[in-house]
């Protein structure tokens, strides 16, 4: 069974970081081992939230129960989203060599949610700096969306050419497969929404129908989806095509229910068997 450590965020209302990808990645047949940074009563595009963010110290202690366990071993991936500090990065980093440590077999899928179009930056002071010149170099396995990858790499996406080239630059870093989570340059239809992803052996775009509202958390579910279809299937348009459907769907349900937070009990057997099927356009 493949099994990820997931270090992200937690709210006890709504559907981001590991409330969403935890019952996800597990209704997809993975194990998870949920690591919390923050837990605020909801997510932070409501304007105000309560909760704590953990302390470095509590997050290294549930890995070094996790690792007094003989877990470790067992873990595929690492898997990080939201983090609520610098210096969870740094604990961030010391676990990612750990699982590698116990298993050189081990991917590390990072997700670096700082912000996005139209909203800027979301994160506290630091943590881009912290995403881009120390965590990058350690990952395997990047999702950015648009705005990300644009601070990421210091280009401007303004064309699908741009957007090639921003992600080839990303991959020099480190990274061995980029995955630009959500793809909107002016050159691409604007009734659509695109996924991007990058790797050694080519490049791959797929493209979905655009849903009026912008759901929180549809990048950790697709982050989420993207690592666990790869773990399985081993083929980066396989697995951009796998979460393109997975996602579309969720989104599909949540837009119908005419709620602002994701349906994912209501959408969990698309996680299995997808309505839809999408495919993954080879680039070049």
């Amino acid at each position: 069974m493949t099994t990820i450590l997931s270090i992200q965020s937690s709210v006890a209302y709504g559907h981001v970081g590991n409330s969403a990808a935890t019952f996800l990645l597990m209704r997809m047949g993975v194990e998870v081992f949920p690591v919390l940074t923050v837990h605020y009563s909801n997510t932070t595009a409501y304007g105000t939230w309560r909760g704590p963010v953990l302390s470095v110290d509590d997050i290294r202690d549930v890995v070094t129960g996790i690792d007094e366990r003989g877990a470790l071993t067992e873990v595929d991936a690492v898997l990080t989203g939201y983090q609520g500090s610098a210096a969870i990065g740094e604990a961030v980093l010391d676990t990612v060599a750990l699982v590698r440590e116990r298993n050189p077999e081990a991917l590390y899928c990072c997700d670096p949610v700082m912000g996005d179009v139209g909203r800027g930056f979301f994160v506290a002071p630091g943590i881009p700096e912290m995403y881009r010149d120390r965590i990058v170099p350690q990952a395997d396995i990047i999702t950015p969306n648009q705005f990300e990858l644009e601070f990421l790499t210091g280009r401007t996406a303004e064309s699908l050419d741009h957007l090639l080239d921003a992600a080839d630059a990303l991959r020099t870093k480190g990274p061995g497969i980029v995955v630009v989570t959500s793809a909107v340059p002016p050159d691409l239809p604007a009734d659509e929404v695109s996924m991007l992803a990058v790797a050694g052996d080519g490049a791959w775009l797929v493209s979905t129908p655009r849903l009026p509202p912008t759901f929180t958390g549809s990048g950790d579910i697709t982050s989420a989806a993207f690592l666990a279809s790869y773990l399985e299937l081993r083929s980066v348009p396989e697995a951009l095509a796998k979460t393109a459907a997975i996602v579309y769907a969720v989104l599909e349900v949540t837009a119908e229910s005419g709620h602002r937070e994701l349906r994912l009990v209501k959408a969990q057997d698309a996680f299995v068997n997808p309505p839809h099927t999408f495919e993954a356009r080879r680039l070049r």
